[in-house]
């Protein structure tokens, strides 16, 4: 099966944005805006009404120095479990928390070592902290439980109103999987609500000056194969690059040492955030005469991150920035301008340095400037230039301001209401609020080899609408089986239970657009892996491929085709489809090739031997596929075999050698016998 293409192209009607909330990923889907002139609405400059009469719209839009730590934001996490040190919790909520950790500790461990006692028994505890304690956290892991069908029949009733209420209680996670459930049915109107809510905490957790560069979660594999390049960039301290760029750093390197501080701060490459050694990297640098250091300085002295909170110190270490012709720094020092912190308020040098930002193409300064607009601030409201702020910001990655357009698509300033727009932004925004840790974890249990971790982490990601988490789920249950410790309604999962749960995971991913995901559960459905064999919802799925543009797919439907399964039997359809995936990858030329040929014999000499010789073959092909895997392939005989094979080679080139041996010393003899002419 040849490799399907990856290609990603959208029809220009005005402009075309290309906004991608994972520019700096590994293997990112960027999200595609197409806008329209019916999408751009006329708006009088001081049309604004909308925005003044959602209180939202008054919070610090331009994002605060002031942030609530992860814990707060994201109240029942497990980063008390994963990572104890940044989890400080006081005695009072020790007391009423203690039962509820203690028992999803007991549900992680049991999927770490394959226990479905220990995992039947932690149910039992969070079922009783849920109804009978009313905690709102442990409702949500009791609904993830229903929703999964872990030591419990499996019952998306119990599992929404469970959300529901955790939800009610305050827990974001039931808020992030309630919000995902609505946008599956297509109910915008509540799902635009939560991830309003939930992209605002999000958004407001960001940074000031400079953005962090935003580090999508890892797909951990690249189709049926292992992703090991991003998995290799992903190991943090252990990864043998990053000890060299260590050693360097040690050794006076200035270079090294803003990298490491780089790492250390915003969290890279499987590193733990650690504002501390971040803060002694970047002075480190400094000191070597390493410029890009001194933004990053002032970024963490007024965030107060690893250091005491100094708005003056910030402003000194700004301006040293943009003196060395780091113009993003102006950026962080309109911020002080315009918020007042350390300087007198004054919004006409705000602007200043934040067009000077966005005159050397910075999106932080770009998307201020439309903050300042939108809101009047120093300048005359003007909704239509602060809609191209943002956009302009956007089209660079900056994530507020997507969050910015949600609201507008949302509420129907600058641009036309649109709540399925609108959803769609504030949930890229939301993906990455504190809650996305679990990515983290996941993938550091998975780097560890301790699948069952893996699998319990991704899913619980999965449940909140993570397409990466979902199809990760799905292929470290394809992949390692039994070892993934899926647990099923009363155990380990059986091999119905991890099919059907692959099924659905799979499903989930391709319905947000993933490919490979879309070709699988055609595949599950052609073949009747895991399913029923349905040869027409097999043909859905490969439509639903096909529509991006996935040669693999056009390859299928036009099989499909030409065998009149789950399609109508069209020879031209078939050739249309084998034509369409040459063209989108060079790589089908065999395949297609030999397709083309069987219709030309299928078209010229229907219902002849060859035609049933051709047809056989996928009968054929399976029998000979497992006798060569369980005969030829055996170890013992694959030994004799080759031996054999080596055996015959020594002994054809012996005889090829014997021959042309003969052969010229026949070539050499004197002809000794010369008939002459006979004269007539």
């Amino acid at each position: 099966m040849y490799p399907p293409p990856s290609r990603s192209s959208c029809r220009l009607f005005i402009f075309l944005l290309l906004l991608s909330l994972f520019p700096l990923s590994l293997l990112a889907r960027p999200f595609v805006l197409v806008l329209s002139q019916d999408d751009l609405k006329d708006v009088q400059n001081d049309d604004a009404s909308p925005l003044e009469s959602d209180s939202s719209w008054d919070d610090d839009v331009f994002g605060g120095t002031h942030v609530k730590p992860d814990d707060e934001l994201d109240p029942g996490s497990w980063r008390r479990l994963f990572e104890p040190s940044t989890s400080p919790v006081s005695s009072s909520q020790d007391s009423y928390l203690d039962s509820y950790y203690t028992a999803v500790d007991k549900m992680i461990s049991s999927s770490t070592i394959g226990d479905a006692r220990l995992m039947e028994e932690a149910s039992a505890e969070i079922e009783t902290a849920a109804n009978t304690e009313g905690d709102p956290h442990a409702r949500s892991v009791l609904g993830f439980l229903y929703g999964m069908g872990m030591m419990r029949e499996r019952n998306k009733a119990k599992a929404f109103l469970n959300h529901y209420f955790a939800a009610e209680g305050g827990n974001a996670q039931s808020k992030m999987a309630l919000a995902y459930t609505y946008s599956r049915q297509d109910m915008h109107e509540k799902a635009v609500k939560l991830y309003a809510e939930l992209a605002e905490i999000a958004v407001n957790s960001f940074l000031i000056s400079k953005d962090s560069p935003v580090i999508e979660p890892i797909r951990i594999h690249n189709g049926a194969e292992e992703n090991k390049e991003a998995l290799k960039k992903s190991r943090g301290e252990d990864d043998e690059d990053f000890q060299i760029l260590e050693y360097q750093a040690q050794k006076g390197n200035a270079g090294a040492m803003y990298k490491m501080g780089l790492f250390y701060y915003f969290g890279l490459r499987g590193l733990r955030r650690d504002h501390g050694k971040a803060l002694m990297w970047f002075l480190k640098a400094v000191d070597k005469g390493e410029p890009r250091s001194l933004e990053l300085l002032g970024e963490i002295y007024a965030r107060g991150a690893g250091v005491e909170r100094n708005y003056t110190k910030a402003l000194e270490w700004l301006s040293l920035a943009s003196e060395h012709g780091l113009y993003s720094a102006y950026n962080g020092m309109g911020y002080l301008y315009v918020k007042g912190y350390g300087v007198e308020k004054n919004y006409t040098k705000a602007k200043e340095y934040f067009e000077k930002a966005a005159d050397n193409d910075d999106a932080g300064g770009h998307y201020n400037l439309g903050v300042m607009y939108l809101k009047g601030i120093g300048v005359k409201k003007d909704v239509k230039i602060a809609c191209k702020c943002f956009i302009v910001a956007a089209n660079a990655g900056q994530p507020k301001a997507f969050y910015q357009l949600a609201k507008m698509f949302h509420t129907g300033v600058g641009l036309k209401k649109n709540l399925p727009m609108a959803t769609a932004l504030y949930k890229l925004v939301a993906e990455r609020g504190p809650w996305s840790s679990l990515s983290r974890w996941a993938l550091e249990s998975y780097l560890k080899g301790d699948m069952g971790k893996a699998f319990l982490l991704y899913s619980r990601m999965a449940e909140l609408g993570y397409e990466i988490a979902q199809s990760n789920a799905a292929w470290i249950l394809d992949k390692y089986g039994e070892r993934s410790m899926c647990m099923g309604e009363s155990g380990l999962c059986s091999d119905a239970e991890r099919h059907q749960r692959a099924h659905s995971l799979w499903w989930q991913a391709s319905e947000q657009g993933n490919e490979h995901a879309a070709l699988l559960i055609g595949d599950a459905y052609y073949y009747g892996r895991g399913t029923v064999r349905d040869y027409e919802r097999a043909a859905e799925a490969y439509i639903h491929a096909k529509t991006q543009s996935n040669a693999q797919a056009m390859f299928n439907l036009g099989y499909m085709h030409e065998h009149g399964q789950g399609l109508p039997f069209d020879l031209h359809l078939a050739k249309r489809y084998y034509d369409q995936a040459l063209e989108l990858d060079p790589a089908a030329k065999l395949p297609v090739t030999l397709a083309l040929a069987s219709l030309w014999v299928r078209k010229n000499y229907a219902d002849s031997f060859l035609v049933r010789a051709i047809d056989s073959l996928p009968e054929v092909y399976p029998r000979v596929e497992a006798w060569v895997e369980n005969v030829i392939m055996e170890e013992g005989n694959a030994t004799i075999l080759t031996l054999f094979v080596c055996l015959l080679t020594v002994l054809y080139l012996r005889e090829r050698q014997r021959r042309q041996a003969v052969a010229a010393a026949v070539a050499n003899e004197p002809n000794e016998l010369v008939v002459p002419a006979v004269a007539r």
